[in-house]
């Protein structure tokens, strides 16, 4: 642990592809929380993409940062991106996408470790070959080494193959070091949605306008712990993870905006235009936005510092929009 504190601290954040990245460095190499950080659970990262300058961001970061990491390749990414990325300038190079860890003490026994696909990636106007990879390693802290995963769900799948991708991860980290702390962060996706097909989440959407949209943004987006994800989050507890005083509960770590979705958004290339004019009806009480909590932290062997979890908002209002995600962090101790 740092001399000045007896606890250590983690974040975990989707940096979107990194394209902000002299943003993102900036933010780690001056922000209290990152700077003091012992490990960085860091998803959406990109080698070789024309969208995000073409560059090595893991090892860009780990260069600038002077941090140690590991990058677990997900994709080769056989287009240059969905929504506005489809204009980025020039041609792809490596065409990598995938997760990482950065850490200031050193990792050992990297793994990655393959989930099955949500869908077919080769269908819709993003097509890739490959699949998620969640990418684990032991940080090798003064204190005592244990186990880091960065961990990045399928979007566009349902609750039941979240809930699959996540046991498939716990079975591995669990039985290849069974005796060591094991803390998990990153992106989820826990949307309440089953985004495995547009029609899929239009049928979601009605269901969820039949439900009320006040009871829905207010209770199940930020809470999906609660009803649409609980058979995920019920597995953590029953593998002996705690998630429930790792995390700000209800504090939503993205936010949808229906004007940044018509014209920037992904989700233009896969939803039917009719569907936004519907989603700015539904919101027109909510000023056109709608917050979900998609970034979690989980672990076993640790407790968390009371009063620690945060959604580091400041991040975005201060050094500007980075990402889509914000960044959330959280103390702990070995127990």
């Amino acid at each position: 642990m740092h001399k000045t504190r007896p606890y250590l601290s983690a974040i975990a954040w989707n940096v979107e592809r990194g394209r902000k990245l002299d943003g993102i460095v900036e933010v780690l190499q001056n922000h209290e929380r990152f700077c003091s950080s012992d490990v960085l659970l860091l998803t959406e990262l990109d080698i070789g993409m024309a969208r995000s300058g073409n560059l090595n961001i893991p090892s860009e970061i780990a260069s600038r940062t002077n941090l140690d990491y590991a990058f677990a390749p997900c994709y080769i990414n056989l287009e240059k991106g969905s929504g506005l990325e489809v204009g980025a300038a020039g041609d792809n190079r490596e065409s990598l996408h995938g997760n990482a860890i950065f850490s200031p003490h050193p990792l050992s026994d990297v793994r990655s470790i393959a989930l099955p696909n949500g869908k077919d990636k080769l269908r819709g106007a993003e097509k890739r070959l490959g699949s998620q990879r969640a990418i684990a390693a032991t940080v090798e802290h003064p204190s005592g080494p244990f186990t880091a995963v960065s961990v990045h769900l399928d979007a566009h799948s349902s609750q039941r193959h979240r809930h699959t991708q996540m046991k498939i991860i716990l079975d591995e980290v669990c039985d290849a070091n069974p005796k060591q702390p094991i803390l998990i962060g990153g992106d989820w996706n826990t949307s309440t949605e089953n985004s495995r097909r547009a029609l899929y989440s239009i049928l979601g959407f009605c269901r969820r306008v039949f439900i009320g949209a006040n009871r829905v943004l207010s209770y199940h987006y930020p809470h999906p712990e609660r009803y649409f994800e609980k058979a995920l989050f019920n597995t953590l507890e029953n593998y002996g993870f705690d998630y429930r005083n790792l995390n700000v509960l209800g504090g939503c770590t993205l936010t949808y905006d229906i004007v940044d979705l018509t014209q920037n958004s992904g989700l233009a290339d896969w939803l039917p235009q009719w569907c936004f004019a519907w989603i700015r009806w539904a919101l027109r009480n909510h000023d056109g936005k709608c917050g979900l909590k998609l970034d979690w932290f989980a672990a076993r062997g640790f407790r968390a510092v009371e009063g620690s979890p945060a959604v580091l908002t400041d991040v975005l209002q201060t050094y500007g929009r980075l990402s889509d995600h914000e960044p959330i962090t959280v103390d702990f101790t070995y127990q």
